[in-house]
């Protein structure tokens, strides 16, 4: 008898022709004895855009939905969801050789870990990759840790969303990811951060595919007066929950 963990993508029809690379890093990955991985693909919307290129694969399951961002599509995704992992995988990004054993081993030797993150190296398109500055020391992150910090370099957290790895239970009691335009994945990264401790790995974990037509840069994303309304209510929720003393 396998465990398992979930791996939830959420895609749209510009990004679906990456999925290939996608499901490429994931057969590339290697897992402890015991474990295995399976792939919920869920489609924000339900076009004929994208099942063409979803593997046939008995670990990959396909939903479709009606369409509310990136942040609905996966929180739905987890009615698919059996294991006591979710790790998060956008659909343009891709998983570097280890990443997944390395979630699973820093979570399972430390039950009071509720997530784990690791490094992100941009991946450009001529193929080459760029590292972040600022990057944490490899170990556990306290708790109000990543708050502390993005609230005081502009709404910037030291350790990237897009690399999480979480307690399905833990991830399910905080409602999943927030329902914001945007910057849904750092709401919850700062939810996750007020009420457990996290890991950080020094490893690369993800690659993250820089390409014109990636939703965080086109310009609404970056809109002021939206921004503005977005990290105040991503802020007030983490202090919320901080203020509620919750240990998970």
């Amino acid at each position: 008898m396998h465990r398992r963990v979930v791996v939830v993508t959420a895609v749209h029809a510009p990004s679906a022709r990456f999925l290939a690379d996608a499901y490429a890093s994931l057969r590339a990955q290697r897992l402890p004895d015991g474990w295995e991985w399976h792939w919920v693909i869920q489609e924000d919307g339900a076009s004929d855009a994208i099942r063409p290129h979803v593997p046939d694969d008995p670990r990959v399951t396909f939903r479709q939905g009606r369409p509310g961002g990136p942040g609905v599509a996966r929180t739905i995704a987890l009615a698919h969801v059996e294991g006591p992992y979710v790790k998060v995988l956008d659909a343009d990004d891709r998983l570097p050789p280890g990443a997944l054993a390395r979630d699973l081993a820093a979570l399972e030797a430390d039950p009071g870990l509720g997530w784990a993150t690791s490094r992100a190296l941009d991946l450009l398109p001529d193929g080459t990759t760029r590292g972040f500055p600022g990057d944490p020391e490899e170990g556990p992150i306290e708790r109000g840790a990543v708050l502390d910090h993005w609230a005081a370099n502009d709404y910037r957290a030291q350790v990237h969303p897009a690399t999480l790895c979480v307690r399905r239970d833990l991830l399910l009691a905080l409602g999943g990811w927030m329902a914001l335009p945007a910057s849904e994945d750092t709401g919850l990264l700062l939810a996750l951060n007020a009420v457990s401790r996290g890991w950080f790995s020094r490893k690369p974990g993800l690659l993250y595919r820089k390409w014109d037509g990636q939703v965080t840069g086109q310009s609404p994303h970056v809109d002021p007066m939206e921004r503005r309304a977005r990290m105040a209510v991503v802020e007030a929720r983490a202090r919320a929950l901080a203020g509620l003393d919750w240990a998970a």
